[in-house]
């Protein structure tokens, strides 16, 4: 069977890329090897953020006497929680399904292999079918990284996390990055002691300084441990539900010992693309092991395309959904607008969320530009106190010479959904006078933008 396009994943990448593919009228398959939605609707975005909704709403009934509302006793039952964000997979995924079917695609399970130019095998079940293809989108995604230590039964990567059928007593978490913060702030939240290892100086340490400050501040107050400047020195199992860590601190060069029920690492992830036969046309990979792609994601070799985590670049949805559809467009003709990778936003979904966009103040220093720097608290915010989530604050970066918004970070109630204003702003190369003179609903979350521009340029009314 030959194909205008195929695509192997069905991840944010792949099953958008074949749905643009199918809409401009190419013949198109996905390959599928197990689930349809990937890491992000699996195991990822949607399934981890179902447990945080959980989590939250446990903390505001706890504190529901704050509000004039009193609970007398609040339960948690995890398994419920677990079977909760199971179904809104299985939803999505009937969706995504749906959705194939809806544009004629072809769906075929099974390991994909490119076996000579412009072929590809599928092995199901030890049963191998044939097909060729016009073009290839490579669109297989990550895999949790792996530690250098031998595989113990509580160790753990994000999948085993969200399959933990107990509260843990004791959990320590590999890793301070969106995935480590997340399961840190989830398992506090129903009652672990939560222990978070980062081999940097501070934990989320690709974020603007003061982020990080401020979500340590948070974490600490909760009762979440964390050990900085460190490194996990050695793992032995004590039995089957005990574990014996040893963490060495490098900067002061002492350690220490911890008998822990899980750990979890999340120390990043890696990109599949062994066992595809990519050497079989010549396909050129990163030293890393991404995928080499030119800004239109075509690889070294003609027809042949990469996507989303596969390439180097941000491991997320968003942007995998962006370059999927760019991809297409490229390849049927067009000629799409570049992804600007600086407007990139990164969310993390703790509690208060975490969002930023652009270049951190150190960054937009060590670029050279001159700049405007404000920040505006939500302890100041009439809405922030209505909703009685006051933790946080919005910092804008702003070139003294143009104008240019350089960046937004923001962390608090709600700001996963406020960064947008800021995205789209940016790509319009909006100054900081246009967002002045544009009228922000009262009592809002969005009034904190305005205030924290008026404060970088010194007209701030409210603080």
């Amino acid at each position: 069977m030959h194909f205008d396009l195929i695509v192997i994943g069905s991840g944010p990448a792949g099953y958008v890329a074949a749905i643009r593919a199918a809409q401009f009228g190419l013949k198109t398959a996905i390959i599928e090897k197990k689930e349809l939605g990937g890491v992000c609707l699996n195991w990822g975005c949607i399934p981890t953020k179902s447990l945080l909704k959980s989590a939250n709403l446990f903390k505001i009934f706890k504190n529901s006497n704050k509000y004039g509302i009193n609970v007398k006793k609040v339960d948690l039952n995890l398994d419920k929680i677990l079977s909760r964000s199971r179904k809104i997979v299985a939803e999505l995924q009937k969706g995504i399904a749906f959705l194939i079917k809806k544009n004629d695609i072809n769906l075929i399970y099974g390991t994909a292999r490119i076996c000579k130019e412009n072929t590809i095998t599928v092995n199901n079940k030890n049963k191998i079918k044939t097909y060729h293809f016009s073009k290839l989108i490579i669109a297989t995604g990550a895999k949790p990284k792996k530690l250098d230590f031998p595989q113990i039964p509580n160790l753990v990567n994000y999948k085993g996390a969200m399959s933990i059928r107990e509260i843990p007593k004791n959990i320590l978490i590999i890793g301070s990055g969106a995935i480590g913060l997340e399961f840190a702030d989830f398992y506090n939240a129903i009652g672990s002691n939560v222990i978070i290892v980062e081999k940097n100086a501070h934990i989320l340490p690709n974020a603007d300084r003061e982020i990080s400050l401020e979500i340590s501040k948070n974490f600490k107050k909760k009762g979440i441990k964390l050990l900085t400047n460190s490194r996990i020195k050695e793992i032995k199992s004590i039995n089957s539900k005990k574990t014996k860590i040893e963490i060495e601190d490098f900067e002061n060069k002492s350690s220490i010992k911890v008998k822990v029920d899980y750990l979890i690492s999340a120390i990043g992830v890696s990109p599949y693309t062994k066992n595809l036969g990519l050497e079989k046309v010549g396909i050129k990979l990163t030293k890393n092991g991404h995928i080499q792609v030119n800004e239109y994601y075509e690889t070294n070799r003609k027809n042949y395309y990469a996507i989303g985590d596969v390439i180097p670049g941000f491991s997320l949805a968003h942007v995998a959904f962006q370059e999927a559809k760019l991809c297409v467009e490229k390849i049927i003709g067009l000629n799409p607008k570049k992804i600007n990778y600086n407007n990139i936003p990164l969310c993390i979904y703790t509690n208060p969320e975490i969002a930023f966009v652009g270049y951190s103040e150190k960054e937009a220093l060590e670029k050279g530009f001159e700049i405007h720097v404000g920040k505006f608290p939500f302890s100041a915010l009439g809405k922030a106190k209505i909703n009685g989530e006051t933790e946080g604050f919005i910092k804008v970066i702003f070139d003294k010479k143009y104008g240019e918004w350089l960046g937004c970070h923001m962390i608090g109630k709600g700001v996963t959904e406020l960064i947008t204003e800021v995205i789209i702003a940016r790509n319009l190369e909006t100054t900081h006078i246009d967002v002045l003179e544009s009228t922000h609903p009262h009592p809002s979350i969005n009034e904190s933008i305005v205030e924290a521009i008026e404060n970088a340029y010194g007209k701030s009314i409210h603080i």
